[in-house]
């Protein structure tokens, strides 16, 4: 009997560590209901911030490169594909509340600037936006202060999402990771 207890603890601490970051999913069925209801919802507007924690260096990169140019070199690194489950903070700090993970790809495509394109999911980990997740598709020129760039889809509750991002640099380093702090301002249902 001890030994069914012990399993049976060992089975519900795997199982609420599991639901600590959790998808949603809803069967196609659910979906299309949602859907149904759309012309009685109301259209939200949410602001995001937190800092996105790019580290390519070290033991444990959070980005890689995955792909480069076979003989082509530039300043710009045009060419270079990089992979990343980059940290979400909630302050720049990296030991800050982790709210989410940066998921996807930013390939350098510019052969004249340092222009990033970015094809990036913020998928939310806690509080309200827990098993949440926006889509981020643009141009980052990531020489600049401020970069716009947007938001143009989500699941769960920024279902129908479009918006905007902005980013600025919080801190750099010459091995190349970064630290940048996202302000995101969304509508959704």
């Amino acid at each position: 009997m001890g030994r069914f207890y012990i399993l049976l603890t060992l089975c519900s601490m795997i199982l609420m560590g599991l639901s600590s970051v959790h998808c949603i999913a809803e069967d196609p069925v659910a979906v299309e209901d949602w859907f149904k209801g759309i012309n009685t919802m109301k259209e939200k507007i949410t602001k995001l911030h937190f800092y996105f924690h790019d580290i390519v260096s070290g033991n444990s990169p959070t980005a890689m490169r995955v792909a480069q140019p076979a003989s082509y070199t530039s300043l710009t690194g045009f060419g270079n594909v990089m992979m990343a489950d980059d940290v979400l903070t909630s302050g720049p700090e990296p030991n800050s509340t982790v709210v989410g993970r940066a998921q996807g790809i930013y390939a350098s495509a510019s052969m004249e600037d340092l222009g990033f394109l970015m094809t990036m999911n913020f998928v939310f980990s806690d509080g309200d936006f827990n098993g949440s997740s926006l889509s981020l598709l643009g141009r980052n020129p990531v020489l600049h202060e401020y970069r716009e760039m947007p938001i143009v889809g989500g699941s769960g509750v920024f279902r129908l999402a479009r918006g905007i991002a902005t980013a600025k640099t919080y801190s750099f380093n010459l091995l190349g990771d970064a630290v940048v702090e996202y302000n995101v301002v969304v509508s959704h249902y």
